[in-house]
Protein backbone atom coordinates (compact mmCIF):
# COMPACT_ATOMS: atom_id res chain seq x y z
CA UNK A 1 0.00 0.00 0.00
CA UNK A 2 2.84 2.40 0.88
CA UNK A 3 4.60 1.67 -2.40
CA UNK A 4 1.38 2.25 -4.35
CA UNK A 5 0.77 5.56 -2.55
CA UNK A 6 4.33 6.70 -3.25
CA UNK A 7 3.92 5.86 -6.91
CA UNK A 8 0.74 7.91 -7.11
CA UNK A 9 2.41 10.87 -5.43
CA UNK A 10 5.44 10.64 -7.71
CA UNK A 11 3.24 10.68 -10.78
CA UNK A 12 1.19 13.61 -9.50
CA UNK A 13 -2.01 11.53 -9.50
CA UNK A 14 -4.28 10.23 -6.80
CA UNK A 15 -7.43 11.49 -5.11
CA UNK A 16 -8.76 14.82 -6.35
CA UNK A 17 -8.14 17.62 -3.87
CA UNK A 18 -10.15 20.73 -3.00
CA UNK A 19 -7.71 22.68 -5.18
CA UNK A 20 -8.64 20.42 -8.09
CA UNK A 21 -12.33 21.05 -7.48
CA UNK A 22 -11.83 24.81 -7.39
CA UNK A 23 -9.93 24.67 -10.66
CA UNK A 24 -12.63 22.56 -12.28
CA UNK A 25 -15.34 25.01 -11.20
CA UNK A 26 -13.36 28.01 -12.45
CA UNK A 27 -12.81 26.35 -15.83
CA UNK A 28 -16.50 25.46 -16.11
CA UNK A 29 -17.72 28.95 -15.22
CA UNK A 30 -15.22 30.43 -17.67
CA UNK A 31 -16.48 28.12 -20.41
CA UNK A 32 -20.08 29.20 -19.76
CA UNK A 33 -19.06 32.87 -20.03
CA UNK A 34 -17.13 32.06 -23.20
CA UNK A 35 -20.26 30.51 -24.71
CA UNK A 36 -22.28 33.60 -23.78
CA UNK A 37 -19.66 35.81 -25.40
CA UNK A 38 -19.78 33.64 -28.50
CA UNK A 39 -23.55 33.99 -28.73
CA UNK A 40 -23.02 37.74 -28.66
CA UNK A 41 -20.34 37.56 -31.36
CA UNK A 42 -22.36 35.44 -33.76
CA UNK A 43 -25.33 37.78 -33.53
CA UNK A 44 -27.66 35.72 -31.33
CA UNK A 45 -27.35 38.11 -28.39
CA UNK A 46 -25.64 41.01 -30.11
CA UNK A 47 -24.09 42.27 -33.33
CA UNK A 48 -22.05 39.87 -35.44
CA UNK A 49 -18.29 40.45 -35.21
CA UNK A 50 -17.97 41.39 -38.88
CA UNK A 51 -20.60 44.08 -38.41
CA UNK A 52 -19.21 45.47 -35.16
CA UNK A 53 -16.52 48.13 -34.76
CA UNK A 54 -17.76 49.90 -37.86
CA UNK A 55 -17.10 46.86 -40.06
CA UNK A 56 -13.34 47.03 -39.39
CA UNK A 57 -13.21 43.30 -38.68
CA UNK A 58 -15.10 42.17 -41.79
CA UNK A 59 -13.48 39.72 -44.20
CA UNK A 60 -13.10 42.42 -46.84
CA UNK A 61 -12.04 45.27 -44.56
CA UNK A 62 -8.24 44.96 -44.87
CA UNK A 63 -5.56 43.16 -46.86
CA UNK A 64 -4.89 40.84 -43.93
CA UNK A 65 -8.47 39.78 -43.24
CA UNK A 66 -8.98 36.04 -43.89
CA UNK A 67 -11.84 35.00 -46.17
CA UNK A 68 -15.09 34.04 -44.43
CA UNK A 69 -14.60 30.22 -44.54
CA UNK A 70 -11.46 30.62 -42.40
CA UNK A 71 -13.58 31.38 -39.35
CA UNK A 72 -15.10 27.90 -39.41
CA UNK A 73 -12.05 26.85 -37.39
CA UNK A 74 -13.77 28.41 -34.39
CA UNK A 75 -16.35 25.61 -34.52
CA UNK A 76 -13.57 23.08 -33.97
CA UNK A 77 -11.95 25.16 -31.22
CA UNK A 78 -15.21 25.76 -29.37
CA UNK A 79 -16.13 22.09 -29.64
CA UNK A 80 -12.73 21.22 -28.20
CA UNK A 81 -13.11 23.71 -25.35
CA UNK A 82 -16.52 22.30 -24.46
CA UNK A 83 -15.25 18.72 -24.54
CA UNK A 84 -12.20 19.72 -22.49
CA UNK A 85 -14.42 21.34 -19.85
CA UNK A 86 -16.42 18.13 -19.42
CA UNK A 87 -13.37 15.84 -19.64
CA UNK A 88 -11.43 17.67 -16.91
CA UNK A 89 -14.11 16.61 -14.42
CA UNK A 90 -13.33 12.91 -14.94
CA UNK A 91 -11.29 11.18 -12.20
CA UNK A 92 -8.16 10.67 -14.29
CA UNK A 93 -7.84 14.14 -15.86
CA UNK A 94 -8.81 15.82 -12.55
CA UNK A 95 -5.43 14.87 -11.09
CA UNK A 96 -3.39 14.85 -14.31
CA UNK A 97 -0.27 17.01 -13.78
CA UNK A 98 -0.67 18.59 -17.22
CA UNK A 99 -4.29 19.50 -16.47
CA UNK A 100 -3.31 20.87 -13.09
CA UNK A 101 -0.57 23.06 -14.53
CA UNK A 102 -2.71 24.51 -17.33
CA UNK A 103 -6.28 24.60 -16.00
CA UNK A 104 -6.30 28.20 -14.83
CA UNK A 105 -4.59 29.35 -18.02
CA UNK A 106 -7.33 27.58 -19.99
CA UNK A 107 -9.92 29.45 -17.93
CA UNK A 108 -8.18 32.78 -18.54
CA UNK A 109 -8.10 32.09 -22.28
CA UNK A 110 -11.87 31.50 -22.28
CA UNK A 111 -12.51 34.73 -20.37
CA UNK A 112 -10.25 36.71 -22.70
CA UNK A 113 -12.10 35.22 -25.66
CA UNK A 114 -15.41 36.44 -24.24
CA UNK A 115 -13.87 39.82 -23.39
CA UNK A 116 -12.64 40.28 -26.96
CA UNK A 117 -16.11 39.64 -28.34
CA UNK A 118 -17.66 42.06 -25.88
CA UNK A 119 -15.23 44.93 -26.45
CA UNK A 120 -15.62 44.68 -30.22
CA UNK A 121 -19.36 45.05 -29.66
CA UNK A 122 -18.60 48.44 -28.13
CA UNK A 123 -16.39 49.44 -31.04
CA UNK A 124 -13.30 49.54 -28.83
CA UNK A 125 -11.00 48.29 -31.56
CA UNK A 126 -7.69 49.19 -29.88
CA UNK A 127 -8.83 47.63 -26.63
CA UNK A 128 -9.55 44.47 -28.61
CA UNK A 129 -5.92 44.51 -29.79
CA UNK A 130 -4.74 44.46 -26.16
CA UNK A 131 -7.16 41.66 -25.31
CA UNK A 132 -6.16 39.44 -28.21
CA UNK A 133 -2.48 40.04 -27.49
CA UNK A 134 -3.05 38.93 -23.89
CA UNK A 135 -4.95 35.89 -25.21
CA UNK A 136 -2.07 34.95 -27.50
CA UNK A 137 0.46 35.21 -24.66
CA UNK A 138 -1.76 33.17 -22.34
CA UNK A 139 -2.13 30.40 -24.90
CA UNK A 140 1.58 30.44 -25.65
CA UNK A 141 2.40 29.90 -21.97
CA UNK A 142 -0.28 27.19 -21.72
CA UNK A 143 0.97 25.19 -24.70
CA UNK A 144 4.55 25.54 -23.55
CA UNK A 145 3.59 24.13 -20.14
CA UNK A 146 2.15 21.06 -21.81
CA UNK A 147 5.67 20.10 -22.80
CA UNK A 148 6.01 16.71 -24.39
CA UNK A 149 2.83 14.69 -24.89
CA UNK A 150 4.78 11.44 -24.57
CA UNK A 151 2.82 9.03 -22.41
CA UNK A 152 -0.32 11.18 -22.51
CA UNK A 153 -3.65 9.53 -23.29
CA UNK A 154 -5.32 9.99 -26.65
CA UNK A 155 -7.98 12.19 -25.03
CA UNK A 156 -5.31 14.36 -23.44
CA UNK A 157 -3.49 14.81 -26.73
CA UNK A 158 -6.72 15.75 -28.50
CA UNK A 159 -8.31 17.97 -25.88
CA UNK A 160 -5.20 19.63 -24.48
CA UNK A 161 -2.53 19.58 -27.19
CA UNK A 162 -4.98 19.60 -30.09
CA UNK A 163 -7.54 22.14 -28.91
CA UNK A 164 -5.14 24.65 -27.40
CA UNK A 165 -2.62 24.18 -30.19
CA UNK A 166 -5.26 25.11 -32.78
CA UNK A 167 -6.42 27.93 -30.53
CA UNK A 168 -2.90 29.39 -30.27
CA UNK A 169 -2.15 29.05 -33.98
CA UNK A 170 -5.37 30.72 -35.10
CA UNK A 171 -5.17 33.56 -32.56
CA UNK A 172 -1.57 34.26 -33.61
CA UNK A 173 -2.75 35.01 -37.14
CA UNK A 174 -5.89 36.79 -35.91
CA UNK A 175 -3.72 39.16 -33.88
CA UNK A 176 -2.04 40.40 -37.07
CA UNK A 177 -5.42 40.92 -38.71
CA UNK A 178 -6.73 42.67 -35.57
CA UNK A 179 -3.84 45.16 -35.47
CA UNK A 180 -4.30 45.93 -39.17
CA UNK A 181 -8.03 46.45 -38.66
CA UNK A 182 -7.33 48.83 -35.78
CA UNK A 183 -4.94 50.89 -37.90
CA UNK A 184 -7.41 51.16 -40.76
CA UNK A 185 -10.18 52.01 -38.31
CA UNK A 186 -8.01 54.83 -36.96
CA UNK A 187 -7.70 56.39 -40.40
CA UNK A 188 -4.38 54.90 -41.51
CA UNK A 189 -5.08 54.41 -45.20
CA UNK A 190 -1.86 54.47 -47.25
CA UNK A 191 -1.73 54.12 -51.02
CA UNK A 192 -2.05 50.72 -52.64
CA UNK A 193 1.70 50.15 -53.03
CA UNK A 194 2.51 51.12 -49.45
CA UNK A 195 -0.41 49.07 -48.10
CA UNK A 196 0.74 45.97 -49.98
CA UNK A 197 4.31 46.47 -48.82
CA UNK A 198 3.16 46.78 -45.22
CA UNK A 199 1.01 43.67 -45.61
CA UNK A 200 4.01 41.70 -46.87
CA UNK A 201 6.06 42.87 -43.87
CA UNK A 202 3.34 41.82 -41.42
CA UNK A 203 3.02 38.44 -43.11
CA UNK A 204 6.78 38.00 -42.86
CA UNK A 205 6.49 38.72 -39.14
CA UNK A 206 3.67 36.16 -38.89
CA UNK A 207 5.89 33.58 -40.59
CA UNK A 208 8.67 34.46 -38.14
CA UNK A 209 6.29 33.95 -35.24
CA UNK A 210 5.37 30.57 -36.68
CA UNK A 211 9.05 29.59 -36.85
CA UNK A 212 9.62 30.82 -33.29
CA UNK A 213 6.63 28.85 -31.99
CA UNK A 214 7.87 25.75 -33.81
CA UNK A 215 11.27 26.05 -32.17
CA UNK A 216 9.94 26.85 -28.71
CA UNK A 217 7.16 24.27 -28.70
CA UNK A 218 8.84 21.42 -30.50
CA UNK A 219 7.09 21.68 -33.85
CA UNK A 220 3.48 21.19 -32.79
CA UNK A 221 1.41 20.43 -35.87
CA UNK A 222 -1.82 21.77 -34.35
CA UNK A 223 -0.29 25.23 -33.94
CA UNK A 224 1.25 25.20 -37.42
CA UNK A 225 -1.90 23.85 -39.07
CA UNK A 226 -4.07 26.60 -37.57
CA UNK A 227 -1.60 29.30 -38.58
CA UNK A 228 -1.33 27.91 -42.10
CA UNK A 229 -5.13 27.72 -42.26
CA UNK A 230 -5.49 31.39 -41.39
CA UNK A 231 -2.67 32.52 -43.69
CA UNK A 232 -4.00 30.37 -46.52
CA UNK A 233 -7.43 31.97 -46.28
CA UNK A 234 -5.84 35.41 -46.32
CA UNK A 235 -4.31 34.38 -49.64
CA UNK A 236 -7.67 33.14 -50.93
CA UNK A 237 -9.41 36.30 -49.79
CA UNK A 238 -7.01 38.55 -51.67
CA UNK A 239 -7.74 36.90 -55.00
CA UNK A 240 -11.46 36.24 -54.60
CA UNK A 241 -12.86 39.21 -52.67
CA UNK A 242 -11.89 42.80 -52.09
CA UNK A 243 -9.49 44.27 -51.42
CA UNK A 244 -7.67 42.23 -54.06
CA UNK A 245 -3.89 41.95 -54.06
CA UNK A 246 -1.90 39.24 -55.79
CA UNK A 247 1.25 40.36 -53.97
CA UNK A 248 -0.40 39.89 -50.58
CA UNK A 249 -1.88 36.56 -51.66
CA UNK A 250 1.53 35.22 -52.68
CA UNK A 251 3.15 36.48 -49.47
CA UNK A 252 0.43 34.84 -47.37
CA UNK A 253 0.85 31.57 -49.25
CA UNK A 254 4.61 31.63 -48.73
CA UNK A 255 4.15 32.44 -45.03
CA UNK A 256 1.81 29.45 -44.65
CA UNK A 257 4.36 27.17 -46.30
CA UNK A 258 7.16 28.48 -44.06
CA UNK A 259 5.11 27.83 -40.92
CA UNK A 260 4.37 24.24 -41.95
CA UNK A 261 8.00 23.65 -42.94
CA UNK A 262 9.23 24.97 -39.59
CA UNK A 263 6.91 22.67 -37.64
CA UNK A 264 8.05 19.66 -39.67
CA UNK A 265 11.71 20.58 -39.22
CA UNK A 266 11.36 20.97 -35.46
CA UNK A 267 9.49 17.72 -34.81
CA UNK A 268 11.51 15.46 -32.46
CA UNK A 269 11.64 12.66 -35.06
CA UNK A 270 12.94 15.13 -37.64
CA UNK A 271 16.23 15.68 -35.85
CA UNK A 272 16.45 12.78 -33.51
CA UNK A 273 16.27 14.95 -30.39
CA UNK A 274 13.69 15.85 -27.75
CA UNK A 275 11.26 18.70 -28.45
CA UNK A 276 12.72 22.07 -27.48
CA UNK A 277 9.79 22.63 -25.13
Amino acid sequence: MTTHSSTLQASGRGQATSADRRRQVVVTVSEVLCVVGTLVGVGVLGTRVEESSGGSLAADATLLAPAVPAFSIWSVIYLGLGAYTVWQWLPGPATDPRVRSTGYLAAVSMLLNAAWLLVTQQGWIWVSVGVIAALTITLGVLVRRLGSSAGATTASRLLLDGTFGLYLGWVSVATCANVTAALVSSGVRPGAAVAQGAAVVVLAVAAGVGVLLARQLGGRYAVAAAMAWGLGWIAVGRVTTGPTSVVTAVAAGVAAAVVLWAATAERPTGRGRPATA
